[in-house]
């Protein structure tokens, strides 16, 4: 049978994998992240027919970990849903992590795993996972909305709408099918008749509107009414409705302040911006808080807990004057001492507010309050005050992470994704990096896995062809996560990979001397990362100094149809702005 023959057969012979991957194309799906391996190959096969025909198409990860962190990124970066696979067994406990990160950051992931055929259930087969062996299904239950094995061809649609709609939440995050391979494999059953119609796309079952209380909309409304001034904190939960947030405090003229993982929502050069509170935060949005003159303020998609607030501020600051506004009621647990609750979509409540504040009020008197004295070096916000900014003007060497974000951002043109990996490039990124956009900056703060922000990189770049991303990493992260650079070259991505390279675990380092803990386990030996870079394909660069910075050609770098890597030493010594506390959180 020749090649045409054997394609031709391959259309009449639809089966349950075909149907699957259907529906999510219809969802607008583009690509699944994954690992193929013996149980999953007729996904992959289901893959292969519809990419010969223009459809989506399989991403080769090298790790399952990275194709959920691939998938998240994705998700991220165009807002649709990001779909990764893996086969049953070690490629099901691999993805674990990353599903798990996807889970804690409420990112909405479609997991399909494999399962060996139902027939070999119990019988201790090779990379048996069902309940009678290692129980995958139980353990996505964990960090999962919603985790089943499909046992019957019937039930596969009506799993993959139940698993589709639980993603969108509230709150969003990962749902996990288990699909064993002879249930992929089946026939599917076609319409009675050629000219019947195809059923609705999934997408149309996920309308949710999710309506608010009017009663608490009638109560916000008041208190509103009643404040002189307002404060306003932005959380990773604004995304869907940051319009009408920022056009909210426009209106009341209140100052704004995000926690780490919210600065991504507003751009950082905005007159009332403030900077951040909580890990690695600024004194200028600390001071807004703990301002008295502020009658109320008003937490919108804020997960209030030990990353966005420091120890004893929400007791402080918060306490009688917090309006906590958020889609899910969950999120409610971290302010139980709150003036009001209000649940509901983003942008629906502010919306409603817009409607019922009419008149603009001036701004609440931002020059006065304390915090903005002093001048602020280039390249960075005027109105936000930065712990030693006389470091971002240094030439001194070993290079001074506070001097390299400032040189990141203005070296890079305004459209660069900058996705930070956890670790020091944290705290760095936090307090120092301002994109010079709103939506463009990027951390996964709510699990804290490392080498999280390099396959989520890669799957930004997937969702924003031509677009530069920069992924900010350690030494760590990059020697945990580093073959997934291999995935930008094979795709012709235009990934920077930034590797702070101090030769430790930094932000353990750090934390044990500030926290008087032991100094062990956390140097690296020294590694030419650029070398690595260019064994697997990439350039690869070192810069131990500005005139090395100085040298790169950085717009040819981002017009390069593959990734780089700048291997970048900086001084060991500088003390990340991350706090004792933070000794606890090592990875």
């Amino acid at each position: 049978m020749d090649k045409a023959q054997r394609v031709e057969g391959e259309a009449k012979r639809p089966e349950l994998g075909d149907l699957l991957i259907e529906h999510l194309e219809r969802m607008g799906v583009e690509f699944i992240f994954g690992v193929p391996g013996g149980s999953i190959e007729p996904l992959y096969d289901a893959m292969a027919r519809s990419a010969r025909r223009g459809g989506l198409r399989p991403i080769l990860a090298r790790h399952e970990a990275g194709a959920a962190f691939m998938a998240d990124g994705y998700a991220r970066e165009t807002g649709k849903l990001g779909v990764c696979c893996s086969t049953t067994g070690p490629g099901a406990t691999n993805l674990i992590t990353g599903v798990a990160s996807a889970f804690a950051d409420h990112i909405p992931l479609l997991v399909i795993t494999a399962q060996t055929a139902l027939h070999t259930f119990g019988k201790r087969v090779l990379q048996e996972s069902s309940c009678t062996a290692v129980n995958t299904v139980a353990m996505f239950h964990s960090c999962t909305r919603y985790s089943s094995l499909v046992s019957h061809r019937e039930q596969l649609e009506r799993k993959l709408a139940a698993a589709i709609l639980a993603t969108q939440g509230p709150p969003c995050g990962p749902a996990h099918l288990s699909i064993p391979m002879d249930i992929l494999c089946e026939p599917r059953r076609l319409h009675a008749r050629e000219d019947a119609p195809a059923p609705p796309p999934l997408s149309a079952f996920l309308e949710n509107q999710f309506l608010t209380d009017l009663q608490a909309l009638e109560r916000l409304h008041g208190e509103i009414e009643k404040a002189g001034r307002i404060a306003l904190i932005i959380g990773s939960g604004c995304g869907e409705g940051i319009r009408e947030v920022i056009e909210f405090a426009e209106r009341v003229g209140a100052p704004i302040v995000s926690c780490p993982s919210g600065k991504r929502w507003i751009n950082p050069y905005h007159p009332q911006y403030m900077g951040v509170v909580g890990f690695a935060g600024h004194a200028s949005a600390g001071a807004v808080l703990k301002d008295e003159r502020i009658d109320l303020i008003i937490a919108a998609g804020v997960r209030l807990g030990d990353l966005a607030f420091n120890a004893g501020e929400s007791d402080v600051a918060l306490r009688r004057r917090l309006i906590h506004i958020d889609e899910s009621p969950v999120h409610f647990t971290g302010s139980p001492w709150g003036r009001l609750h209000v649940c509901g979509r983003m942008s629906a409540i502010f919306r409603n507010l817009l409607d019922r504040t009419r008149q603009p009020r001036p701004p609440n008197g931002l020059v006065e309050w304390p915090g903005r004295a002093g001048r602020s070096p280039a390249n960075t916000p005027a109105q936000i005050t930065l712990n030693h900014p006389e470091k971002l003007l240094t030439d001194a060497l070993p290079i001074k992470p506070q001097r390299l974000m400032g040189e990141l951002a203005k070296r890079f043109p305004e459209t660069t994704r900058f996705i930070v990996d956890a670790g020091n490039s944290w705290a760095w990124a936090t307090h120092y990096l301002f994109a010079r956009s709103s939506g463009l900056y990027r951390v996964g703060m709510g699990f804290g896995s490392m080498a999280w922000g390099i396959g989520a990189a890669v799957g930004t770049a997937m969702g924003c062809p031509g677009k530069p991303v920069v992924c900010l990493t350690g030494d760590g992260s990059f020697l945990m996560g580093s073959q997934e650079i291999t995935v930008a070259v094979v795709e012709k991505l235009p990934v920077i990979f930034v590797v702070l390279n101090d030769q430790a675990l930094g932000m353990v380092k750090h934390g044990q001397r500030l926290g008087g803990g032991e100094p062990v386990a956390h140097d690296l030996p020294p590694v030419d990362f650029s070398l690595m870079a260019r064994a697997m394909g990439a350039r690869g660069e070192t810069v131990r100094t500005f005139q090395d910075l100085e040298k790169l050609d950085f717009a040819e770098i981002c017009r390069r149809p593959g990734p780089t890597l700048l291997n970048i030493h900086i001084d060991p010594e500088e003390v990340p702005p991350m706090g004792a506390r933070m000794k606890t959180l090592g990875r």
